[in-house]
């Protein structure tokens, strides 16, 4: 039976292949450690799953809106005038199953095939896979250690062409957990004002997850007159521990929210009614637990930082956010023998020392690794020690 042209062209999201590996060695009962997934190892708080039994018990158990229930969105509302000092209304906003539906439901409603998508390379996998899903083409720009991995005005403007029809913008950065500064999209947003036609797709999943005091800053808030061409997108999943809940949402351009919600209401229609509920508490509710998940990320970014360069052949620039480490690993390629590549050392680093993490080029950079520090201290402690003993 022949599958779609479309499917041959898609890849398996890198990540969820190599924590689906480390389960089914877990489930064959080998000591894995796995650095692979960025979903947090806490408990989503205890008033945000009161809030949901609550739902339940009052039986909103039923279909909602497609776009969301009221309440979530006057919440969602509210968190942008409050956070991020930015006005919508409630049709602008659009209630979706996590995140990545919102990327794909923008994606689908605004592309056409042969429309160029600008994404700064490191990338969250995704990115460039549901790109090639709505029939466009992602082109990569370049960056290193050098800028943070950020991409500059200048670098945006080389690679502007008559097809550009979207930039790809994610702050704190999965994978390299870099953040863009005011001045950063300052320098972006002069770029983007001279071209009204490419909607600018503000990945801000991330948000909350900022160390060392560190100020989230949205492209709008610099540059109020790209709002038109700006859709933020956003979720509960990363900052509340919320990743089963599939709770994501997107605030913009009527039109384009407008032709989003078509997408979903033929595809998954509405979100699930007790998870919105959930998301509600979350967003109205006490972000204490929030601060304390935060603040023991930062210490084990600390910790790895110290830690991993300390190794002969790796580099790692400590990151500003999110929770990954994102590590040159250049030095130990070419010191180690058999050992070609960034997947190569991957499964090394599976095989021998029983830990499991990302392969940089699935980010787009390769000789790279991705290390989620969204685990315990002690998990980490345990696979340094593993990869130290492997390699010293």
């Amino acid at each position: 039976m022949k599958l779609s042209k479309r499917i041959s062209k898609t890849k398996t999201s890198a990540t969820i292949a190599m924590s689906m590996k480390a389960r089914e060695l877990i489930a064959q009962g080998k000591d894995i450690i796995s650095l692979s997934a960025g979903e947090p190892d806490f408990d989503t708080p205890e008033h945000i799953k009161k809030a949901a039994i609550k739902s339940i018990k009052s039986g909103n158990t039923k279909y909602t809106p497609v776009d969301g229930m009221l309440p979530l969105k006057k919440a969602i509302v509210k968190k942008f005038t409050n956070e991020n000092k930015l006005d919508y209304s409630e049709d602008q906003i659009l209630v979706s199953a996590g995140c990545k539906q919102s990327i794909y439901n923008l994606c689908q409603a605004t592309l056409d095939e042969g429309d160029e998508v600008l994404i700064p390379s490191p990338y969250w996998v995704s990115y460039p896979e549901i790109v090639k899903l709505s029939d466009a083409v992602p082109v990569f720009i370049e960056t290193n250690s050098d800028t943070d991995f950020k991409v500059t005005g200048k670098m945006l403007e080389k690679h502007i062409t008559s097809k550009t029809k979207m930039l790809l913008l994610n702050s704190p950065s999965n994978p390299s957990g870099f953040v863009y500064s005011e001045a950063d999209l300052k320098d972006i947003g002069n770029i983007l004002k001279k071209h009204p036609e490419i909607i600018i797709a503000s990945d801000d999943i991330y948000e909350h997850i900022i160390f060392s005091k560190k100020n989230f800053t949205n492209i709008l808030n610099v540059c109020p007159e790209l709002y038109d061409q700006t859709i933020i997108l956003n979720g509960v999943s990363k900052a509340y521990a919320m990743t089963g809940w599939r709770i994501g949402y997107a605030a913009g351009n009527k039109k384009i929210i407008g032709a989003m919600k078509k997408i979903q209401s033929q595809s998954t229609s509405c979100t699930c009614s007790v998870s919105q509920s959930a998301a509600i508490e979350a967003l109205q509710g006490n972000k204490d637990e929030v601060d304390i998940m935060v603040k023991q990320y930062q210490e084990r970014s600390e910790f790895l930082h110290s830690e991993l360069n300390e190794i002969d052949g790796i580099e790692y620039k400590k990151p500003e956010g999110s929770f990954y480490a994102f590590v040159n690993v250049n030095g130990l390629i070419d010191k180690l023998e058999g050992i070609k590549d960034d997947f190569d050392l991957a499964e090394y680093f599976l095989n021998e020392a029983n830990v499991a993490v990302v392969p940089g080029t699935a980010f787009g950079s390769k000789n790279h690794i991705r290390i989620s520090f969204a685990t315990s201290l002690e998990n980490l402690e345990k696979a340094v020690d593993r990869i130290k003993s492997l390699l010293i």
